[in-house]
């Protein structure tokens, strides 16, 4: 991303050479990423209502988030979400949105009913978030935590209650594990570690969307550029790095149609996408202890599918709303047979807004493997199942969606799913790894061949677009600072990449 650079950064290189040098970066960044931008189109009869496939909100839009800076800078929010007040609410990444609760039995419950339990709830995910200060996690992961915490802690505070609205409560503790996964991008909250869940930070401000979607974000910093400097689907076979022959660059960009000689690279690959091919894009192999917290950090999907409908069948304050299986009090978060039960992980939609703009449109969040099975279905089977879902849980057999749409980021080629999680095993080590360039300190070669950017590579704001944002600066200021620090007796070919 193009960035103001800081002043007295350029005691080498003039600005114009500073600036092509990052014009250069991002050529050769731009190579790392697939085609498209994340948003696609969903035609009315009288227009098109745009919704987001992938990055949906701006997570803690205020002045510390670069993204909300941005949007700000190209005026492409409206202006609800310019509110100072807006911008000051920090509710720690979880926003109190307007609910309707739905039953598998048909009934709709109402807020009483579950106040409750989303009080334990948020207690447990804020507990869970401490033992990364304190150490000496009781359990390995999050959803071993809350299950055993939560037994215990209904046994006291719900012991007044009787059996089946305890039972109740269980089961939505089971909705709300499902949608963690789906915050997390974990199959399971099994799988996301105890002891590292505390490293995710958030940023305060009422979460916001892109009314134009987050293409418009792209395309205005693609504006800034000289035309033709990005390539798109030229796709990267491999990495050579630390070339020991007699050539003026150690590093060759090997493409399917090219060959691109550069001192430096920045990669900036899903993580998911370095889990599967890492042994063919890099030459030599990364190290040893890079590739094991590539392999220790988690990596999943979280996929969501766009319902339209010509009429609300919730209410018209909704923002959100819960399906709670109700023989699930043994808090699950996956299901055991994914083929035939895959929809029981569909924990949730969200009302998109406003209806002026998008219409009757829910979008449906469901992760891990049930979400990758998801993928493999035709729209017909997909659509058929959802309807069944709906019609169960509001008891009302006439409902018909209009049509559905679903992403598929486990099957995409470039992604392998969607973004990072800290996995059980994984610490503070493993991020540090994942940013450190190659080669490594200590290397008589040249320095910053290769270095890592993207989400996975940030060590508090993973799986988020500003923490993507954010480490493509800090890998642009590493070699600004790099080549402003350089000897005036010192080569200026060094500042081709």
């Amino acid at each position: 991303m193009k960035r103001t650079f800081k002043s007295g950064a350029q005691k080498r290189h003039s600005k114009q050479n500073i600036s092509e040098l990052n014009a250069k970066l991002l050529k050769i960044t731009s190579l790392f990423r697939p085609a498209g931008e994340g948003c696609t189109h969903l035609p009315e009869e009288t227009g098109d209502n745009i919704v987001e496939i992938g990055a949906n909100w701006i997570h803690g839009p205020s002045e510390k988030n670069p993204v909300f800076g941005l949007a700000c800078k190209y005026r492409l929010l409206d202006p609800e979400a310019l509110n100072p007040e807006n911008q000051a609410i920090d509710f720690g990444g979880h926003p109190p949105f307007v609910p309707n609760v739905f039953c598998s039995s048909g009934r709709k419950l109402n807020a009483d009913d579950i106040y409750h339990t989303q009080e334990m709830f948020a207690e447990l995910l804020n507990e869970s978030s401490k033992f990364t200060s304190q150490g000496g996690e009781p359990l390995a992961s999050v959803g071993d935590f809350i299950r055993s915490e939560v037994q215990q802690r209904a046994a006291e505070k719900w012991k007044d209650i009787d059996a089946t609205t305890r039972s109740l409560r269980q089961c939505m503790i089971s909705n709300m594990l499902k949608l963690e996964c789906c915050i997390n991008g974990s199959h399971s909250m099994d799988e996301v570690g105890l002891g590292a869940y505390g490293l995710y930070k958030t940023l305060p401000g009422l979460d916001c969307t892109f009314p134009g979607g987050y293409e418009g974000l792209v395309k205005n910093v693609m504006s800034e550029l000289p035309s033709g400097l990005v390539t798109y689907n030229q796709p990267v076979c491999c990495v050579h790095w630390n070339n020991t022959e007699k050539r003026e660059h150690p590093v060759m960009i090997e493409c399917d149609e090219e060959r691109i000689a550069a001192d430096h690279v920045i990669v900036t690959v899903p993580l998911g996408y370095l889990k599967k091919h890492h042994s063919a894009l890099f030459h030599p192999p990364l190290p040893l202890h890079k590739l094991h917290s590539v392999q220790r950090l988690g990596f999943g999907t979280n996929n969501k599918i766009f319902v339209e409908f010509d009429e609300p069948w919730w209410d018209a304050d909704c923002e959100v709303i819960y399906l709670v299986w109700e023989d699930e009090d043994g808090m699950v978060d996956k299901v055991p047979d994914v083929q035939r039960s895959w929809i029981r992980k569909l924990c949730a939609f969200t009302v998109l807004k406003p209806t002026e703009r998008y219409g009757h449109v829910l979008c449906g969040w469901i992760a891990g493997h049930e979400s990758e099975y998801m993928e493999t279905l035709s729209e017909q089977e997909v659509t058929h199942t959802v309807t069944q879902l709906i019609r169960r849980f509001t008891g009302n057999p006439t409902i018909t969606p209009k049509r559905t749409l679903r992403s598929q980021w486990f099957h995409d080629p470039w992604t392998c799913g969607s973004y990072s999680y800290p996995a059980i095993g994984c610490s503070e080590q493993d991020l540090e790894n994942m940013v450190e360039p190659l080669p490594t300190k200590g290397s008589q070669s040249q320095p910053l061949q290769v270095l890592f950017a993207g989400e996975a590579t940030h060590p508090y704001y993973y799986s988020t677009v500003h923490g993507a944002l954010l480490t493509g600066w800090r890998e642009a200021d590493r070699l600004i600072s790099h080549y402003s620090s350089m000897s005036p007796f010192e080569s200026p070919s060094k500042s081709k990449l």
